[in-house]
């Protein structure tokens, strides 16, 4: 009778604990729904339906990782729940000419254009995974404005699974960034030289 009283104790245990954390996973979702918006879809392999480029040529990768969690940007511990940007799961991390592919089991595959990129760095950990040391790659992007929700900076954490992928991958990304600047330069050349993209203001 005692060993059938403490089973149901432990299982009503394990329920309220489960209960608890999808509660708390909804309203994370919530609450960041209405800060960040949805990010854009991966463009077909023959470019998006408005014709615009694919995801382009891989520069590297693909490499096994696991996406870590997508927090707002300077605050390490505020996760974003929305678009299942919290989710962490095992991961294939590439770079291509048209910005950083993640794709994720059992969940969205996640594209960061390479105009949305504002830096990518290592870090000792984020919302979700402490590794210390630099453990992690951090990119530093800004979710394009989607329904009526503001842009919004972000920094999405990934850990590969061999530690001397990472340098690599954070060097293959900043490669990408060198790349397009002489574009942008021809594309915008009135912008006076004082006046920056407030999102550049906060890349690392």
């Amino acid at each position: 009778m005692k060993i059938l009283a403490v089973a149901l104790l432990v299982a009503l245990a394990i329920f309220l604990v489960l209960y608890v954390t999808l509660i708390g996973r909804r309203r994370l979702a919530q609450r960041t729904t209405t800060l960040v918006p949805r990010p854009p879809a991966v463009p077909g392999a023959n470019g998006p339906a408005d014709g615009g480029a694919g995801v382009g040529s891989v520069r590297f990768g693909p490499l096994e990782a696991v996406y870590v969690s997508t927090t707002l940007h300077g605050d390490w511990l505020a996760r974003v729940g929305a678009h299942g940007l919290g989710d962490r799961s095992n991961a294939l991390v590439s770079v291509h000419e048209g910005g950083v592919l993640v794709e994720r089991d059992g969940t969205e595959d996640l594209w960061v254009p390479v105009h949305a990129i504002r830096s990518a760095s290592l870090a000792p950990g984020m919302a979700g995974k402490y590794v210390g040391a630099d453990g992690l790659v951090v990119l530093t992007w800004a979710v394009p404005a989607a329904d009526d929700v503001a842009a919004a900076l972000v920094d999405t954490g990934l850990r590969t699974r061999r530690a001397e992928d990472r340098g690599g991958l954070v060097d293959a990304v900043r490669h990408l960034l060198a790349a397009q600047q002489p574009a942008q330069a021809q594309q915008h050349p009135q912008q006076h030289p004082h006046q920056q993209d407030p999102h550049q203001q906060e890349a690392r």
